[in-house]
């Protein structure tokens, strides 16, 4: 099939929605010694952690996450820092809020908030993992590895995809890196970046129309 003839028909969405399921843990959430909410562009990832705090799943939040070409403009102040005024902009103690402000990757969120969490003497046995919808997976898989020892409970803002490119106003910004995504889950466990998690043939073949289609801006080299 020719690349404008995808492009134009309901197939890019279809598969696109392929992987955004796909990403989904679907955990329920429950009560953790911690919420973690991972730095990005969408200030909603801090506005799920606060919802999550305020329903007394978690005493304590880490917010996480330095700057990235796609949040430097928006976020000058850095990914971390803008989640916490977010979030004392809504009502939530100060005291209960850590930053940590150097991680530019999904690993370095999990080792430099483990590091931070240490440092303070919080005792963690299990943590609320709280992302983008599109990364949860990654994310999910990204903890197991490097912080093998708790338990990790995924949590994302509850919308379908439709709706959440519609909230960020760059559909093809979300697709692109929903195709990262699952991209990485197919090839960091052999980096040892993430655990190995089974992926179903039907989303690898969707990955690899979206990404032979173009949507490649959030793809890592191999």
């Amino acid at each position: 099939m020719a690349r404008t003839e995808y492009e134009s028909n309901s197939m890019v969405m279809a598969d696109a929605r392929l992987l955004w399921d796909f990403q989904r843990m679907g955990h329920e959430p429950r009560p953790c010694s911690v919420a973690v909410g991972l730095g990005s562009h969408d200030l909603g990832v801090a506005d799920v952690t606060v919802e999550l705090y305020r329903r007394g799943m978690a005493p304590l939040i880490v917010f996480t996450g330095a700057s990235s070409p796609t949040t430097r403009d928006r976020m000058p102040r850095g990914e971390a820092v803008h989640y916490r005024e977010r979030a004392l902009e809504s009502g939530v103690p100060r005291e209960v809020v850590l930053v940590e402000t150097r991680a530019r990757n999904t690993g370095e969120n999990i080792r430099f908030s483990r590091e931070l969490l240490a440092e303070h003497g919080v005792d963690v046995s299990s943590v609320l993992l709280v992302s983008k919808p599109y990364e949860e997976r990654r994310a999910y898989a990204t903890a197991r590895r490097l912080w093998p020892e708790v338990e990790v409970v995924s949590a994302s803002a509850p919308l379908a995809l439709d709706a959440y490119a519609e909230s960020i106003g760059d559909a093809r910004l979300v697709l692109g890196m929903l195709v990262g995504a699952v991209q990485r889950s197919i090839v960091y466990p052999a980096r040892g970046f993430m655990i190995e998690q089974e992926i179903p043939g039907t989303v690898v073949a969707a990955h690899e129309r979206l990404r032979d289609a173009g949507f490649t801006g959030r793809l890592v080299p191999g």
